[in-house]
């Protein structure tokens, strides 16, 4: 029998969802790069189908009745049936390859918070991919039973997992946030935040102030809010001070400057120090 190559040619609709922290050409020309975005399918449509025939010896004559027979399918229903089928294993096979995990780099950012609720400490670590986007968290309290503690780490562990497979931080924040819990009341520790409910409402307030800028959980004002916007423009606008800009943001932890790290960089190159070592 005669063997054949069937090709299936699809169009394909689907929208990407990236969070930046800015908006500028640099970032969006950037953009396909990215492997952090959210794919949401929305639609899957056959556009043609095409046969060849992969005998050498064929008579043209019969490959071509059997193109056509494949080319011209006039039964709807079969046609119908035809396409659900082909959209429904594209559709699979798009979703395997993007639901997988992102996990983290082996040597990553990231910054530990203190802070102290009632009589209760707890200990906040962070890791983060290479563009500064959140990854993983580590809870750390002592004055706990080995209950707790083992509860507390296996909860970070799973909000990680969730981080490591797309789930958006907000998801997180918005279920979390104002849960209310022994300890809780005053913060000591924490410039940003000066009470909690518990200790659940304290630390996605702090992922929230860190990573997603949401200053309306915060009961102090920034201080990088503060700075005249003239020194902004004036940053922008050098080619060197942006390629510096580019690679302290690079090494330093995103979380930890609180995306203020223009306002924080000082500027050391005028400063002369001379070291003498001892004869």
């Amino acid at each position: 029998m005669a063997k054949y190559l069937v090709e299936t040619y699809y169009n394909c609709s689907f929208k990407v969802t990236h969070y930046l922290d800015e908006v500028n050409e640099k970032e969006l020309s950037n953009l396909e790069k990215r492997d952090d975005g959210k794919f949401e399918i929305i639609e899957v449509k056959l556009d043609n189908r095409k046969t060849k025939s992969l005998e050498k010896n064929i008579n043209k004559n019969t490959g071509e009745k059997v193109i056509n027979s494949v080319n011209l399918i006039t039964d709807k229903s079969n046609k119908e049936n035809l396409v659900k089928e082909d959209n429904s294993n594209f559709i699979k096979n798009v979703h395997d390859g993007v639901n997988r995990r992102f996990s983290m780099p082996d040597r990553r950012k990231g910054y530990i918070q203190k802070a102290t609720i009632g009589d209760h400490k707890v200990y906040l670590h962070t890791g983060e991919y290479e563009d500064g986007k959140i990854g993983e968290i580590f809870i750390d309290t002592s004055k706990e039973g080995e209950l707790v503690k083992a509860l507390m780490n296996n909860f970070a562990i799973a909000i990680s997992l969730g981080l490591q497979y797309g789930v958006p931080l907000d998801e997180f924040v918005s279920a979390y946030v104002d849960t209310k819990f022994e300890p809780s009341g005053k913060v000591y520790g924490n410039d940003r935040i000066l009470s909690a409910s518990s200790i659940l409402d304290y630390i996605f307030r702090e992922l929230a102030i860190s990573y997603l800028n949401r200053e309306d959980l915060a009961h102090t004002p920034s201080i990088g809010l503060n700075v005249d916007k003239s020194k902004d423009t004036e940053i922008e606008e050098g080619d060197e001070q942006n390629q510096f800009l580019k690679m302290v943001k690079d090494i330093t932890s995103k979380g930890f400057v609180r995306n203020n790290y223009k306002k924080k960089l000082v500027d050391l190159s005028d400063i002369r120090i001379n070291l003498k070592g001892k004869k």
